[in-house]
């Protein structure tokens, strides 16, 4: 069988690795893969959330450094995106009824494809709009999910022109006379690298963008005015003290100092009333934590593996004790 998953010459697919697509609740065919280790026992499985408009190829490198740790990682494309099926006749459109029909396709996900086919215990890797659904979702996953991790959520808004407030109203009403299928506008605009507000990485900025460029059917354009009004109603959900305080799983978030998507300082508010949560700030990085700059990368990736049991988090507990 022919694979699922593309490959570019700088961007190879990682060997060792299921792949294929699982009917969610409502029939939708999502595209999944489940990347093994090398290492004989597997220490636990990574679930990454991946950001709007992203898809599993663009997350090949944090694979590799996730597996060369003795994790496995399952990952799926978000309904409506990648190289999953998309929701509207035009393919480019980002769209979701509800946004509660993503926690209902990782629920499925846990139970179809994580719970029988991967390693215990699983831990959970949420980047943007990958890491609010997580959110959203985690007062309900304590049983699952033993540790979480979330890169820049998307629990905010920034770098457009009209403000949060502006679009919240608009996005509503649109949605509301039935015209929620719209967008605001047909296209992103092409900004040249020195202007893009997601990583200071030339390197890696053209990697993604040769993706795109070599598979454009895994692209996507800019959101309905469906998915906006959802997507701020989860905003404003995730934001309440009450429901921060429900979630008891022990998370860390990382948050890049420079984020021209999701504002700082909204990030640094909420770990306030997140009990369950450490904030980890990545001084000078900008949105695409984990798509940026070794500099930046590199603390992160240190964070996650000092977090997440199986990595190095023996080794650090032991320096600590030895206060090293």
């Amino acid at each position: 069988m022919d694979s699922i998953l593309y490959s570019t010459p700088d961007n190879p697919v990682p060997e060792n690795r299921t792949e294929g697509f699982f009917e969610s609740f409502d029939g939708r065919k999502l595209r999944y893969a489940v990347f093994r280790c090398e290492q004989p026992v597997a220490r636990g499985t990574v679930v990454v959330l991946q950001g709007r408009n992203e898809f599993i190829e663009k997350y090949f490198e944090t694979i590799r450094d996730l597996t060369a740790k003795g994790l496995w990682v399952a990952t799926f494309d978000l309904r409506g995106q990648g190289g999953s099926e998309r929701l509207l006749k035009d393919p480019l459109r980002g769209h979701v009824a509800r946004f509660s029909d993503y926690e209902r396709d990782l629920t499925v996900f846990l139970d179809k494809i994580v719970l029988p086919d991967t390693r215990l215990p699983f831990f959970l890797l949420g980047h943007s709009t990958g890491g609010l659904i997580a959110m959203y979702s985690a007062p309900r996953l304590a049983s699952r999910i033993e540790r979480m991790v979330l890169s820049a959520p998307f629990i905010g808004l920034t770098g457009h022109g009209a403000s949060p407030g502006l679009i919240r109203f608009l996005s509503g009403a649109f949605s509301t006379v039935g015209l929620g299928r719209m967008q605001f506008s047909k296209k992103f605009k092409e900004r040249p690298f020195s202007e893009n507000p997601v990583t200071t990485d030339e390197q890696r900025y053209r990697r993604n963008a040769g993706i795109s460029e070599a598979y454009p059917q895994l692209s996507l354009g800019p959101p309905t005015a469906r998915w906006l009004s959802q997507a701020l109603r989860a905003i404003e959900q995730v934001n309440r003290p009450e429901h921060l305080f429900s979630i008891p799983i022990p998370t860390v978030m990382l948050s890049p100092t420079r984020d021209g998507v999701v504002p700082y300082v909204d990030q640094e508010r909420v770990s306030r009333y997140f009990r369950a949560a450490q904030l980890v700030p990545i001084h000078g990085s900008k949105h695409e934590i984990l798509q940026e700059r070794d500099i930046y990368r590199n603390q992160a990736l240190a964070a996650i593996h000092a977090f997440i049991p199986g990595s190095d988090a023996e080794t650090n507990a032991y320096e600590l004790e030895a206060g090293a």
